[in-house]
């Protein structure tokens, strides 16, 4: 008696420390962390950087999850209502990660389905940084989105606002990482 009580608390306690140490959904970053480079400064606007979109990597993805995508957002232009950097959507649920250079639509490096729709400057794919000179040190959000839909419905036409309520409306969970940039 006294051991299948002593058993019944040992699974008690193991039982409540698991959901402690379970592993949480992560993205994550070999090219970028702080700061920004000129590798992902933007290529035009009055910007002379390499535009390139950085590796991207995530984890953990919550049970129930039929595809990803991947946002990034400047909530401190000068524009009333931040400005779109890249809106990555339909990436199959068994992709992991995005490489370095993949927000050029010229390379082929995005997985196979997935759609770059347009961003705040006009134009598919990446878009890097390219805040105005003296204005301060912006923030970029990149987030990947876990979501419970295989598609979105969408195209690579949607603007940013509609495919983020899409996003608001499929997302399971999300993870971000924020680098900085000013110039």
């Amino acid at each position: 008696m006294l051991r299948s009580k002593l058993l019944l608390i040992v699974a008690f306690v193991l039982t409540a420390f698991a959901g402690t140490y379970a592993q949480t959904f992560t993205l994550k970053s070999n090219d970028i962390g702080g700061q920004f480079t000129k590798k992902q400064e933007f290529n035009g606007f009055g910007c002379s950087g390499e535009n390139i979109s950085p590796q991207l990597l995530w984890e953990n993805a919550p049970e129930g999850t039929k595809s990803f995508a991947i946002t990034v957002y400047d909530p401190d232009a000068p524009t009333g209502s931040g400005f779109w950097h890249w809106v990555v959507f339909d990436i199959p649920a068994n992709v992991k990660e995005l490489k370095s250079g993949a927000g050029d639509l010229t390379k082929g490096l995005a997985p196979k389905g997935a759609i770059q729709s347009i961003t705040s400057y006009g134009a598919k794919g990446f878009g890097g940084a390219c805040p105005p000179v003296g204005h301060g040190i912006h923030q970029y959000i990149f987030t990947i989105h876990a979501l419970k839909t295989d598609k979105l419905g969408l195209d690579e036409n949607t603007n940013p606002e509609i495919v983020g309520f899409y996003l608001w409306q499929n997302t399971l969970a999300k993870a971000s990482i924020v680098s900085y940039y000013k110039r």
